[in-house]
């Protein structure tokens, strides 16, 4: 081996003894392959497939340009509201008028069944049924039930369509936050919004494809239930699709700012070398994830410019401003982020994920519920006309919900003006508006004491294939290989589109 004194020359002549095998391996497949071809012993649909990972290879690794959707989509953009602690359907969209002569009664065994419960209630001796103090009534032409503490939702009842027989396995919020948005209680799988990176990529080459926000909630005495970052994570996606956090205290993107004493033009210098050191590797290795650090470095640079002018909220009238509410000024608020996520996706953002919590109702509900639900209600309403009036609802999903429900039964003490709601997976609500969905709609139906589904039940894996389904693919065919099998965000276990709520 030669000297050489320049050192990314030495770069490409290094070569390890696992890099070695490998090549050979690599080159010894593409002998047989040739043969293969010569002989004209692969058929037509292998031969495809062949040509079509090659030509996949051939670019940057994940390329969404290169994935066909299956079907004409009818969402382009995602914003997903996911009040984390999981709201309770009997207080929001599922109320329950007749329990109010049933106050404080056992809730009949035949009704509970063998329900796996909670260590919070599984000593309990009893099971009293807490009715909800609030007032619920229809709204609308399609006269969608909205309760009280949500009056701005209420507006647009036509706007939304109201899951009411949401289900899952999941009993516990680690698991349950997990499941929805990953399609897996396990950690560590890639979430909703970095399999739509990776199947869609982005509209704008300065903002990435999929982009997070954790709004603080304004109730003091809420129980926060704690997230962090692995719910964003691509998992074995290539890491270009984990979602980007957009900060609301310092930087809104952690060191995206150049080093002190560097200018724009040497970390340009700096990155194309950079770029040029990992393309020799890639080519070495065929490792994708070297692909995508290029991709992340390049995108850093181009956020440079394009984040400050996302998050100055000076060039926003006015009156679109006083939408939002009164806390919409205030950065980190879920009235500033409901903001922020319609700049984003107007500017070509693919996913928006924004967290709320502090829903966990485990005791004193009425004492911070109407809290709760005042810090998101009027910035939810503003979210979705501000999307409408721009001509961008129509294919610009939004989601809000939580991971599962509450008990009709009351956890701990009870009397008419307090009590708290246990975990509740066999039944909970959510609503979507917009990117093809049907607006005043409310789907499925659930027994007299919000606990079991007697109509149209809607699994969380339906509601993932549904989504999917919206932004153009089969839930079925969209996959990924990794550890010898096709991965896809529905998992193994069957799953449906929900038609039904379709426009």
């Amino acid at each position: 081996m030669s000297h050489p004194t320049d050192p990314i020359q030495e770069r490409v002549e290094r070569i390890t003894r696992r890099q070695l095998f490998g090549r050979g391996a690599r080159g010894l497949g593409a002998a047989a392959l040739a043969m293969l071809f010569a002989e004209g012993r692969l058929g037509p649909g292998l031969r495809g497939a062949v040509a079509g990972a090659a030509d996949a290879a051939s670019g940057p690794a994940g390329s969404a340009l290169r994935r066909a959707l299956h079907h004409a989509p009818r969402a382009r953009r995602a914003i997903y509201l996911l009040m984390v602690g999981a709201p309770s359907q009997l207080e929001t969209f599922d109320p329950k008028p007749g329990l109010a002569g049933l106050f404080d009664k056992d809730l009949p065994p035949s009704v509970r069944g063998g329900q796996r419960l909670t260590g919070m209630t599984s000593g309990q001796s009893r099971f009293p049924i807490a009715p909800s103090i609030y007032k619920s009534s229809r709204h609308g032409r399609s006269g969608t039930w909205v309760s009280e503490v949500l009056p701005w939702t209420a507006k647009m009842a036509d706007d939304i369509c109201v899951i009411r027989t949401l289900h899952t396995e999941a009993i516990n919020h680690e698991p349950a936050i997990t499941f929805i948005q990953t399609g897996s209680q396990v950690a560590g799988k890639p979430c909703i919004g970095s399999w739509l990176s990776y199947g869609l990529g982005s509209l704008n080459d300065s903002l990435p494809a999929f982009v997070v926000m954790t709004a603080r909630h304004t109730n003091p005495s809420a129980n926060v239930q704690a997230i962090s970052a692995r719910l964003w994570s691509s998992g074995f996606l290539p890491s270009d699709h984990a979602g980007i956090a957009l900060r609301s205290v310092g930087d809104p993107v952690l060191y995206l700012k150049n080093p002190a004493g560097v200018d724009e033009h040497a970390r340009r210098v700096m990155l194309s070398g950079v770029s040029r050191l990992n393309e020799l590797t890639f080519g070495e290795t065929g490792d994708p994830e070297t692909h995508a650090r290029i991709q992340q470095f390049e995108m850093a640079f181009r956020m440079q410019r394009s984040v400050p002018e996302l998050t100055d909220l000076a060039s926003e009238p006015a009156h679109v401003r006083s939408m939002y509410g009164p806390h919409v000024d205030l950065p980190g608020s879920f009235a500033h982020s409901a903001l922020m996520a319609r700049r984003l996706v107007e500017r070509g953002v693919r996913f928006v994920q924004i967290y709320h919590r502090g829903w966990d109702s485990h005791g004193n509900l009425p004492g911070h519920f109407p809290d709760q639900c005042r810090d998101v209600d009027q910035p939810c309403w503003a979210l979705v006309q501000d999307l409408k009036q721009r001509g961008l609802l129509d294919d610009t999903l939004v989601i809000w919900g939580g991971e599962f429900g509450r008990t009709v039964y009351c956890q701990g003490k009870l009397t008419r003006e307090d009590y708290g709601r246990d975990h509740h997976p066999r039944c909970f609500s959510l609503w979507l508006a917009g990117g093809g969905i049907r607006g005043g709609v409310t789907h499925g139906e659930t027994d007299d004491f919000s606990y079991n589904v007697v109509k149209d039940p809607v699994h969380v894996r339906d509601f993932t294939a549904t989504l999917l389904h919206q932004f153009g693919f089969d839930h079925e065919r969209f996959a990924y290989r990794f550890q010898g099998l096709d991965q896809r965000l529905t998992g193994v276990e069957p799953a449906r589109v929900v038609k039904e709520i379709l426009a």
